[in-house]
């Protein structure tokens, strides 16, 4: 996939660079573009699930578990007020992985995708 094309996604993490490298080495560049048009709709970005978790505590328990698409663990934050907020604190140290786990799912979903397009 061309360098070019991966600047257009803001805050692209190093880690996620090479997860995103390592699962479009083998498309085409239509399929690359097209794996690019749907990768861009659903990633989430750290900060947003930092600020997120960061509401949890003065609002909505658990929004960054549903806006993550953990719906279950998002209800149990919501009824446990983020598990008495232990939950939520533990969410704030750990926003970077849950992100980086989430967007893997997304790249590896948008590269069946974009190889069923073509």
């Amino acid at each position: 996939m061309d360098q070019n094309m991966l600047m257009s996604l803001p805050g692209l993490e190093a880690d996620e660079l090479a997860f995103i490298k390592n699962a479009t080495a083998n498309l085409t560049e239509k399929q690359a573009e097209n794996f690019l048009a749907l990768y861009r709709g659903k990633r989430k970005e750290t900060q947003m699930t930092l600020i997120l978790t960061l509401v949890g505590f003065f609002g909505v328990h658990g929004i960054q578990r549903f806006v993550l698409g953990q719906i279950g663990m998002g209800i149990l934050y919501f009824l446990t007020f983020g598990l008495c907020c232990i939950g939520t604190i533990v969410d704030l140290v750990n926003h970077k992985k849950m992100t980086l786990e989430y967007n893997q799912k997304q790249i590896s979903e948008c590269v069946i995708m974009a190889k069923a397009m073509s």
